[in-house]
């Protein structure tokens, strides 16, 4: 699966729910149950206000031309190696430039810089928990549970029904006063059966990634392992300032 089709799909949650991109929900699921990508679908993921920009971000740092580029997503929703050579300033520099700072105030910002400091990089899981502010198309302090839904979360396949699939997976939670993933949970989750034919043809045992309760894709072990090891580093720096 190429790097747009891929985007697509961690995005195409969110903006279901008018959160985050342009108003384009429905051309967005159909680029992706066509299992196509051209031009229109990468226009319209550049107008994802604050994925984008980090995905361009990432990119830049790394000398890669696409901010699309499957690498790039993968370290963006996933985790891989590409965010280490996000310099510190760089992100500093691309929040403030952002309006960020404006967002959520000087001081709020001002803790974001000391986690950036510290070594927090532009992974998804950043944006959700270390700066608790919603800033795509609504703009609201995060709770809890949309700070749980917004993040990428991953699930081991227990049963499959239909629609309906049953995965084991560690909830986010506030454990005396702190963040904290808990016991895995069996949650159920929905899927399109015409579309997506990896989800469609999921079995126990596999790993699937979800964001806003919508599955994403099948995972590796390794994948799931990236995954949690940027979600807990990002999750103490929030500790940090609870």
């Amino acid at each position: 699966m190429d790097g747009i089709l891929r985007c697509s799909r961690y995005a195409f949650g969110p903006n279901r729910l008018h959160y985050c991109g342009p108003d384009a929900n429905a051309e967005i699921k159909a680029y992706i149950d066509a299992g196509a990508e051209d031009p229109g679908l990468s226009k319209l993921l550049r107008g994802f206000e604050t994925m984008y920009p980090y995905l361009k971000l990432i990119a830049d740092a790394n000398g890669i031309r696409d901010p699309l580029d499957e690498g790039v997503v993968e370290a963006y929703w996933i985790g891989n190696h590409l965010l280490e050579a996000v310099g510190k300033r760089s992100l500093y520099r691309h929040l403030e430039d952002r309006g960020v700072k404006d967002r959520i105030g000087i001081r709020s910002f001002d803790r974001v810089a000391d986690k950036i400091g510290a070594g927090a990089v532009p992974h998804h899981s950043f944006h959700v928990l270390d700066i608790w502010k919603r800033t795509g198309n609504t703009e609201t302090d995060h709770t809890l549970e949309s700070m749980d839904s917004c993040r990428i979360s991953w699930g081991k396949v227990v049963a499959v029904d239909g629609p309906k699939i049953t995965v084991e997976t560690e909830p986010l939670l506030l454990l005396g006063g702190k963040l904290a993933l808990g016991t895995p949970t069996r949650r159920i989750l929905r899927r399109a059966l015409e579309s997506r034919s990896d989800i469609e043809q999921l079995r126990p045992g596999e790993w699937i990634t979800f964001h806003w309760g919508v599955p994403c894709e099948v995972v590796t072990e390794r994948q799931v392992a990236q995954l949690r090891k940027y979600t807990l580093m990002h999750t103490a720096f929030a500790n940090l300032t609870i």
